[in-house]
């Protein structure tokens, strides 16, 4: 009987062991849950990002405002006719 006891606790370690740090065990899927909350979180962030894009080409080949904004913003340019004025604070 002492060797059946025996042999059993012995199976149950085995098992124990396979279960914790054998493959497919729950501490690893414990770091890969926590890999795809991460990476779910940076494709979201990417995605939000990929659509401010989208809508900025969007309004560059509809529209000309937001194209007279970006030269106006980003290359300094006015339009004709108009008188261009720079204050200097001290």
């Amino acid at each position: 009987m002492r060797w059946l006891t025996t042999l059993l606790f012995a199976l149950l370690l085995v098992l124990q062991y396979q279960l914790w740090f054998g493959n497919g065990g729950l501490l690893r899927v414990w770091q890969m849950d926590a890999r795809v909350k991460q990476q779910k979180q940076e494709n979201s962030q990417l995605d939000e990002r990929n659509k401010a894009l989208e809508a900025e080409v969007r309004d560059l080949k509809q529209g000309l405002e937001a194209l007279e904004e970006r030269a106006r913003s980003d290359l300094g340019m006015i339009k004709k006719d108009e008188t261009f004025f720079q204050v200097v604070e001290e």
